[in-house]
């Protein structure tokens, strides 16, 4: 029965943070828990026993990859600065084998992606068979900044849009499942972090003075943001690629959601451990004759 309640428990998040029609961001409570009414006693040790669920699935799929399957999975993390997506890459990937993990951030492109398709970077990251794919910002970079720079007209960002749409259709009919989670920071929460980043040395390396810039720059991505949830949360029942909004001003709940999300994907692949490709019989009894 414990279990199954967990189960209910990971549905109820699952459900809870996926996007509906009609969000916005500015009004997320970041302080909240969706999906969970317990503490953070609770999601812990909730977390602590998604772990060992992901973990065995995970090794599944790395072995069904190793044998000539075809399955992946990509996570992929947006959020604005302090967000926590370090933490989720560190805290959530961290529960599973790191040689099943494949992992890429994104910044600003080099003058040799620039010669490129915006896409052209994001298809030499993907994750090959048989692992977790997860991108520390992503291909919506290309319509996030753009938007809030102004170095991207209407026409430029509606067909960015579809071959993103593309795209994912693509990934997905050849067996990747994709989990995209926007990570969701309130703007005192977010201040509270920028200035921890500022008073201790031990931060000062993942501070940028253009991080300030970006605050100060919040509601025109608040407004991007809005715009990428509403027009690229795909689902029409073959093709899913839904974005899921996570409230992170607590980041054991951001860290329990996203496992959840990334559990059920990976159980919904509905793996069984590969045959042999040998006769077992056999290779025990050479095995023993060398006792």
């Amino acid at each position: 029965m414990a279990a199954r309640r967990s189960d209910d428990v990971l549905d109820d998040v699952v459900h809870a943070v996926r996007v509906r029609s009609g969000v916005r961001v500015a009004e997320l409570d970041a302080s909240a828990t969706p999906g969970f009414s317990g503490d953070r006693d609770a999601g812990e040790e909730l977390l602590a026993s998604i772990g060992e669920r992901m973990s065995d699935v995970q090794e599944r799929l790395f072995a069904h990859g190793r044998t000539g399957g075809t399955r992946s999975v990509l996570l992929v993390l947006q959020g604005l600065d302090t967000a926590g997506k370090g933490g989720i890459v560190r805290h959530v990937l961290g529960l599973v084998d790191p040689q099943g993990v494949a992992l890429r951030s994104f910044g600003r492109p080099t003058p040799e992606e620039l010669e490129h398709d915006f896409l052209w970077r994001i298809r030499k990251a993907l994750p090959p068979a048989g692992r977790i794919g997860v991108f520390d910002r992503s291909h919506y970079e290309d319509i996030l900044v753009p938007s809030v720079n102004g170095t991207a007209d209407a026409v430029t960002l509606t067909e960015r849009f579809a071959a993103i749409e593309a795209f994912e259709r693509e990934l997905v009919a050849g067996g990747t499942s994709i989990v995209k989670v926007a990570l969701w920071v309130s703007r005192d929460e977010q201040y509270a972090r920028l200035r921890e980043r500022l008073e201790r040395p031990d931060k000062h390396w993942k501070y940028s003075p253009g991080d300030v810039d970006v605050r100060a720059a919040r509601p025109a991505y608040e407004a991007a943001y809005d715009d990428v949830l509403a027009r690229s949360s795909y689902d029409d029942g073959v093709f899913q690629a839904p974005w899921h909004l996570v409230p992170a001003d607590r980041k054991w709940y951001a860290r329990l959601a996203v496992s959840a999300l990334l559990l059920r994907a990976l159980d919904d692949l509905d793996l069984d451990w590969p045959p042999a490709t040998f006769d077992v019989a056999t290779e025990l009894a050479r095995l023993d004759a060398t006792r």
